[in-house]
């Protein structure tokens, strides 16, 4: 894992068990008698094709073709439910190096994030190194880092108006991938920080790489449509694209960890480290949700099945279900948490649950 310069460096407990042990190692044994490889197959490089290929499509037609007014908001909005599908399904696998064995299409699967307007490096800072570690550890996951006008930690500061916080939450998840876009990579890319805790510095190729994929965005995102539609037609169609994307990232990783069932740690309060060891401070913090709905698996990359991803990163997610059942037989037998929902309707519920309960507590 690469190493990120903290403000305050936390560690977890040893092992006192061996529940992740015997667990990695039934993993482990079910690769080696089924003879298949953990990172990713033909089914995941067809899925890959499909959404890189739609897009790219949706793309070239809203350019080329006039159309009428409605239709075009129609297929913005259905590109910004495949710029997530890109995200979930091959930027997502190939930043965490499980899309193939190869490392360079891991890393062209990755650079996927830069084409929808992200930057990889910035990404693996945030995602890999920080949230995979201290996952719903306030000060530190930069995925439950305060916004203005959400609180999503008692450790957060409360204001008045984030007691309606739970009826506003989804419209401002709308406007998340704008802010991400256009403010808050300049704003790590500037400071050298995600949020308190510093980064490596960048390479010469990682500073011209930031900046060729900015002006990329600009150009094709911005530029082209206002050239084509002119403006008024193009921030409409750019609002709609980008409200259905961002609803869609945020909810998918709310539902994972921002619900009533799972935990946010004060332990870095009062000691040096957290009291739990690792995987079961992964457990206790993540949640899956409606694992046996098969669509919605194959359109989110396996994200409904956060429990098996935190806990094996490197892994693709074509295989999680059947991850997932080792995982609960080896939870259910050393009598360790397991969190999961049923249905998405119910994480949701969950979900708008706590964002009212932070209103209040």
């Amino acid at each position: 894992m690469q190493e990120v310069l903290q403000k305050q460096r936390l560690s977890f407990a040893k092992s006192e068990s061996d529940f992740f042990v015997s667990l990695r190692t039934s993993v482990n044994e079910y690769f080696k008698k089924n003879n298949i490889s953990p990172t990713g197959n033909k089914a995941l490089y067809a899925k890959a094709a499909f959404f890189l290929g739609s897009y790219i499509l949706g793309y070239i037609l809203l350019m080329a073709i006039d159309m009428n007014g409605y239709l075009a908001i129609g297929l913005c909005l259905l590109l910004g439910i495949l710029a997530a599908g890109i995200g979930f399904n091959v930027m997502h696998d190939g930043g965490h190096g499980s899309f193939s064995k190869s490392g360079k299409w891991n890393t062209i699967s990755a650079y996927s994030m830069n084409f929808l307007g992200g930057n990889a490096w910035l990404w693996n800072q945030k995602h890999n190194v920080i949230h995979h570690t201290y996952t719903n550890i306030d000060g530190h996951d930069q995925d439950i880092a305060q916004m203005p006008v959400l609180r999503l930690s008692s450790l957060q500061k409360k204001f008045g108006f984030h007691r309606f916080q739970h009826l506003y939450c989804i419209p401002v998840y709308g406007l998340s991938s704008m802010l991400w876009v256009f403010i808050l990579d300049y704003m790590k890319y500037f400071g050298g920080k995600v949020g308190e805790l510093s980064t490596p510095k960048l390479s010469v190729k990682e500073h011209a790489d930031f900046w060729f994929w900015k002006v990329f965005y600009v150009v094709f995102y911005v530029g082209i449509p206002i050239w084509i539609w002119g403006f008024k037609a193009a921030a409409i169609g750019f609002l709609a694209y980008h409200v259905i994307f961002g609803i869609i990232l945020s909810l998918v990783f709310q539902l994972a960890h921002v619900v009533e069932n799972t935990e946010f740690t004060h332990d870095h309060l009062h000691f040096s480290k957290i009291q739990d060891e690792w995987s079961i401070h992964q457990l206790k913090t993540t949640a899956n949700f409606d694992v046996n709905n098969k669509l919605l698996s194959w359109y989110v990359g396996g994200l409904n099945y956060q429990v098996t991803h935190h806990l094996f990163p490197k892994i693709s997610h074509v295989h999680y279900p059947a991850i997932n059942n080792i995982i609960k037989e080896k939870c259910k037998e050393f009598n360790i948490v397991y969190n999961e929902f049923e249905t998405t309707m119910d994480a949701i519920k969950s979900h708008l649950g706590y964002m009212k309960k932070m209103a209040t507590e």
